[in-house]
């Protein structure tokens, strides 16, 4: 039982090291600029959204929890006290996208492009929707970075990876992950 209590002494120390170099690394490449950085919204419970959903009018929307605001005012922290360069914030026309951006940034865009197309309602923008981001993309050129805050789908569908709420996923721009950094909510 000893030998195991050590072994797991030092599994748990190494892997806080490795983490703490992971971050670090993360922060570097955040404070050179130049960078994708994709955001899901904050913690919103629920999946999906209702039946009787506009986008207009977000009391027929999933929003922000409490939680979920704490959260993007952590996300905002994590941003400024890190001095990360942003050249400019971006997010999906949905309420809780623009909670999201609003809590943490302040000033944001919004782009369709950044939209779900979780539901049967929206899954046909999805193709045009990724030609958009892309193009949108290409057409960016800064040495700071750009901040997009959007859905799981869109993530999902970008990076073939599943986002928690609140996470930061950091790529270049050719779409390749360089890393991820999960805010607590």
């Amino acid at each position: 039982m000893k030998i195991f209590n050590i072994i797991l002494i030092i599994f748990i120390t190494l892997t806080n090291e490795i983490k703490a170099d992971s971050e670090n690394q993360i922060l570097d490449i955040l404070e050179k600029g130049g960078n994708l950085i994709f955001i899901r919204h904050a913690y919103a419970p629920g999946g999906g959204d209702p039946d009787n959903f506009n986008i207009n009018d977000c009391s027929t929307q999933r929003t922000l929890s409490n939680q979920g605001k704490e959260q993007s005012k952590k996300i905002g922290k994590f941003f400024k006290v890190n001095k990360i360069p942003i050249s400019l914030v971006i997010s999906s026309e949905w309420c809780r996208c623009k909670e999201t951006a609003y809590i943490a940034f302040q000033n944001y865009e919004t782009k369709k492009f950044l939209n779900s197309f979780y539901s049967k309602k929206y899954v046909k923008n999805k193709k045009s929707q990724l030609d958009k981001l892309r193009e949108y993309i290409d057409n960016w050129n800064s040495d700071k970075n750009l901040v997009l805050i959007t859905h799981y789908v869109l993530i999902s569908e970008v990076f073939n990876y599943a986002a928690s709420s609140g996470e930061i996923i950091i790529a270049n721009k050719n779409f390749e992950k360089i890393g991820n950094l999960e805010i607590e909510y």
